[in-house]
């Protein structure tokens, strides 16, 4: 999972968010300690602790004190719209301003999206973040 050329506290924060993302880790779940992440990625546990700082901060985890590391209430949807909005900003922004190039109306690009979602394989995991 550790990819190179990114910030190893960000991979750390990202790989719990997704298991946040995806139901692993329950709100109200108890999150693996940094002496976890930091023996299961074979990282120092210092840069653990900034990963798991960070989501501390955006409100994603909070601290049980004696006990450890918590999901928080909201987490999920937290997440799940900070990643909406980003998806939107990386991807939809630029679609929209090659079809304006393109002369494509919002008509026309609704149209081909729906044509290319017939043609990808149903993987109903996909929308399941949608009906929540």
């Amino acid at each position: 999972m550790i990819e190179e050329g990114r910030a190893l506290f960000l991979q750390i924060a990202e790989s719990v968010e997704d298991s946040i993302i995806d139901g692993a880790l329950a709100e109200e779940a108890q999150a693996p300690s940094t002496n976890e992440l930091a023996a299961f990625y074979r990282i120092n546990p210092a840069t653990a602790a900034k990963g798991i700082a960070m989501l501390t901060d955006k409100g994603v985890l909070y601290k049980r004190r004696g006990i450890g590391m918590f999901v928080s209430p909201g987490a999920r949807a937290l997440l799940l719209a900070e990643r909406r909005a980003a998806f939107v900003e990386r991807f939809l922004d630029p679609l929209l301003a090659e079809a304006r190039t393109l002369g494509l109306a919002a008509d026309d690009l609704a149209r081909l999206l729906a044509e290319r979602a017939q043609q990808q394989p149903t993987d109903t995991t996909a929308t399941e973040g949608t009906a929540r």
